[in-house]
């Protein structure tokens, strides 16, 4: 069954068709329900693609992710492609890994697919350098882009984020106040969103009288397991410290898990901070206190944005809001 078959059978123009197809007003509604219930009678589906030509849209965006596995980019892409369905658009996934070429190959085969948008989850996707981003605002200049949570200057790109360091500095606020003396602070990656976090850390340890916060921040880009391991180094390596603040839930949980192998009381000796509220935070024994960075929000944000900007209205290129501090086991009352 095809449009002539339609056209046929309804008794009407192929044009009447396809502006029955594509929702024009310029229909009568007695003629619109009889190509409806021939549609309907038949099971005939548009395809896409033919129907791009005439309404210049897919109604079709790309999402890039750089690891569908990890907790945070998994929560992103169920909320992005919910908002997506529910605003009559279907979504195209592409895990890139962190390489910039992988990157770049990825976005131009979503570019070839004619997508009306694209969404990047997270901040490693913005380069150190600005030649490195240029891959971004090439893309701008056909079709708007979304940052969920990273930050790039540039025509046609629109900057979702969290306030990552006053919410780091919050977290880690509420650290000292419930009796933390020497908190150290673990990360995965200096991205734009890291910085901002160990920033956060660094301001509230320094208002709490901690001159070598900088020195008390470490990289821990490997798995749970690694996490211990770089505790334990830490402690033989004679710095003192009796909490930790975690750029993210899994960093928090190696931090739980070296502290009960070590014979700790948590929250009484030692005291641990997450961040992004995952489900792993919910997982742990004792549940972890967690910075909620509201992904949900996040995206829900986004796609309302893009809708605004496929229909021509203005849009700010930054939109920021704050996290709230989820309070569970791990923190002293």
């Amino acid at each position: 069954m095809n449009i002539y078959d339609i056209s046929s059978q309804a008794g009407v123009s192929i044009a009447t068709v396809s502006r029955v197809l594509n929702g024009s007003e310029k229909v009568s509604p007695a003629t619109r329900q009889k190509v409806l219930d021939v549609i309907e009678k038949s099971g005939y589906t548009p395809n896409a693609f033919a129907r791009s030509l005439s309404s210049n849209t897919m109604s079709t965006v790309g999402i890039l992710c750089s690891d569908a596995s990890d907790v945070y980019q998994a929560q992103a892409i169920y909320y992005l492609e919910r908002e997506l369905r529910n605003n009559s658009y279907t979504s195209m996934l592409c895990c890139t890994g962190y390489n910039l070429q992988e990157k770049t190959d990825y976005l131009h085969l979503l570019l070839s697919r004619n997508v009306d948008a694209l969404f990047f989850i997270g901040s490693h996707f913005i380069e150190s350098s600005g030649k490195g981003n240029s891959y971004i605002l090439n893309a701008a200049k056909k079709i708007p882009v979304f940052l969920l949570n990273g930050k790039l200057d540039g025509d046609n790109v629109y900057s979702i984020i969290c306030d990552d360091e006053s919410a780091s500095k919050d977290i880690t606020d509420l650290l000292f106040d419930r009796g933390a003396q020497s908190p150290i602070y673990l990360y995965r990656a200096l991205t734009y969103s890291g910085q901002r976090k160990r920033r956060g850390f660094c301001a509230s340890s320094a208002q709490h009288g901690i001159a070598d916060a900088e020195n008390r921040t470490f990289a821990c880009p490997g798995p749970m397991e690694k996490t211990c391991q770089i505790l334990e180094n830490i402690q033989k390596s004679g710095i003192h410290f009796d909490a930790v603040a975690a750029a993210d839930d899994e960093l928090a949980t190696g931090a739980v898990k070296y502290a009960l192998r070590n014979g700790m009381r948590i929250p009484e000796d030692f005291q641990v901070t997450g961040y992004n509220n995952s489900v792993i935070a919910a997982c742990s024994t004792p549940e972890i206190t967690t910075l909620d960075n509201r992904v949900e929000y996040m995206c829900t944000i986004a796609v309302n944005e893009m809708m605004q900007v496929l229909d021509h209205k203005n849009v700010p290129p930054i939109t920021s809001y704050s996290g709230s501090i989820m309070e569970y086991a791990t923190t002293r009352k």
